[in-house]
């Protein structure tokens, strides 16, 4: 068991079994307690509902780790989590021989609220959205480092979540940058660059879904980041494949995924906005576009503002789709729930002039799980359609 552990108390009866408590239902403790304690949370009665991590600066007071009373957090329980986690990528989705790059831990959905790890190759990334998994980060290395033997780490947080959660992460040095490999494809990715690793994971199955609809079809890759659609389209047997992106480094990224796959992919660094409004009366059209952009809200009070910027864009999109073309549409901006994204391509294909086939609604891959009570963890829409 947990030594005898300091105690938060409820403003409230626990109804829920969420993981996240937020600030606002949370008893002030009568002594200050570091952010990130292990604690005992009662309820308003003074009835035990469970253990977790408090965090006096965050919105998220409480990250609820078990409601078993008799299950102390120790690092016996890390070690069963990421066993856990790691046997679901290896032994049930057999990840490993897709890609050696994958999602370890998804934070709530593996039980480790404020952590996600990924594996790159011969790299494991953690990323900390939480104090109190920030301060078992040696523990959680060690055990890490016990499954996957001769691995490099590297580890980090967004300096917006240190704020919330009043934490300092000093991140290592990067490690070098490494060739991973997905559905016999190549890419490099290079943790500690500011796009993270310059590669997103959770698209995976996605690139391989639509690269498989790319014969003999001009393709656009709008907000490209380094290329993973634009390359798979051409190898997939796409006539022409063109990737869009405003950042001149992940151009960069792209050019050399692109020559790593042996596909000649032309790479444009310009704005979506004033590039689709020039490519429209000049009459370029393709046959596959996809619009694959950054999250764009991580406020609740803005997502208004986000779905209006979905809507101009995916509007913009619409106009260089070819008759009878396909469209891949997507947003990881968890604010933005699947009904109000799929109505926000409603009013965008009715502004265009065009009527919307939606043939398969996809989401993050299956190394992204969310728990059903915690649909926090579903983030990423996919939305494919054919266009007339």
């Amino acid at each position: 068991m947990n030594e005898t552990l300091p105690v938060v108390r409820l403003k409230i009866e626990r109804r829920s079994s969420h993981p996240w408590i937020f600030q606002k239902m949370v008893e002030k403790p009568g002594t200050r307690l570091p952010g990130g304690t292990i604690v005992d949370i009662e309820d308003r009665a003074g009835q035990w509902v469970a253990r977790g991590f408090y965090n006096g600066h965050s919105r998220i007071a409480l990250r609820v780790l078990t409601s078993k009373k008799d299950e102390p957090v120790d690092a016996d329980f890390f070690r069963k989590k990421l066993q856990a986690a790691i046997a679901l990528r290896r032994d049930i989705l057999k990840l490993e021989s897709v890609s050696n790059a994958y999602r370890i831990v998804h934070s709530e959905a593996d039980g480790l609220s404020g952590l996600v790890v990924d594996k790159f190759g011969g790299t494991i990334v953690l990323e900390f959205f939480s104090a109190g998994m920030f301060r078992v980060r040696q523990t959680i290395h060690d055990l890490l480092a016990s499954e996957y033997p001769g691995a490099r780490f590297y580890w980090f947080a967004e300096e917006h979540v240190g704020k919330q959660e009043s934490f300092d992460c000093r991140s290592p040095e990067p490690p070098p940058p490494e060739t991973i490999h997905e559905h016999g494809l190549k890419f490099r990715v290079a943790p500690g660059s500011k796009h993270k690793t310059g590669f997103f994971l959770d698209q995976r199955d996605n690139r391989k879904f639509l690269g498989d609809l790319c014969a003999g079809r001009r393709v656009l890759d709008i907000c490209c980041n380094t290329g993973g659609f634009a390359v798979y389209a051409k190898v997939g047997g796409a006539t022409e494949s063109v990737g869009l992106d405003l950042d001149e480094q992940v151009i960069e990224l792209a050019k050399q995924n692109a020559k790593l796959n042996g596909v000649a992919v032309r790479f444009v660094q310009s704005d979506l906005f004033p590039w689709l409004r020039d490519a429209i009366p000049n009459g370029q059209r393709f046959d596959v576009v996809v619009l694959d952009p950054a999250k764009l809200t991580r406020d609740r009070e803005d997502v208004d503002g986000a779905l209006r910027k979905y809507t101009d864009m995916n509007r913009l999109a619409l106009q260089v789709v070819s008759p009878g073309g396909l469209f891949l549409s997507c947003s990881c901006t968890g604010l933005v729930s699947e009904p109000d994204f799929l109505e926000m391509l409603r009013r965008a294909s009715w502004q265009a002039g065009r009527e919307l086939q939606i043939f398969k609604v996809s989401g993050a891959g299956a190394d992204h799980p969310f728990l059903a009570h915690v649909q926090e963890g579903r983030y990423l829409k996919a939305v494919f359609a054919r266009v007339t």
